[in-house]
């Protein structure tokens, strides 16, 4: 089984006595889909295009709540491909959140990479603001990181 926590679910102490089904709450149901698929096939070929980053970005939540390492390495790998100047900090969010640690790191070489002009606007972004009032502590190792990878260019 590739989700242990499925497993314990359906067949472990966690089952529920007398159930014949698991409720599975705060997951969109293209996500819980490409869960599905993922599991019975081991791979997303068939993952709609349908805004396709945002869906895998909702498969890595699901890949670490459900304890599925390869879905969630290989969705690291694809939203490392895909990083770009509008999205990199909601990213660097997520990464920080589910201890994606090359998607982070991919995140902050590309934040650093940003001219100045970028990174202002990068600052004024929604996404820069959701990170200082929900994850201030990842934004200080945003921070941190960033400078220290700009200072080691110099």
């Amino acid at each position: 089984m590739r989700s242990p926590v499925f497993k314990a679910e359906l067949y472990g102490a966690r089952r529920e006595k007398d159930t014949r089904h698991i409720t599975v709450a705060d997951m969109q149901p293209a996500v819980f889909e490409g869960l599905l698929h993922f599991i019975y096939t081991d791979s997303l070929d068939d993952l709609g295009q349908d805004d396709y980053q945002e869906t895998i970005r909702h498969l890595l939540v699901a890949a670490d709540r459900y304890a599925m390492e390869r879905l969630k390495i290989i969705c690291e790998s694809i939203l490392c491909e895909n990083i770009d100047a509008k999205t990199v900090v909601t990213t660097f969010a997520l990464a920080y959140q589910h201890r994606c640690g090359r998607l982070n790191d991919t995140c902050i070489q590309f934040i650093a990479s940003l001219s100045t002009m970028e990174t202002n606007d990068l600052m004024a972004s929604q996404g820069y603001v959701e990170l200082i009032t929900k994850c201030p502590l990842a934004l200080v190792e945003l921070l941190q990181k960033t400078i220290r990878l700009v200072e080691s260019k110099f």
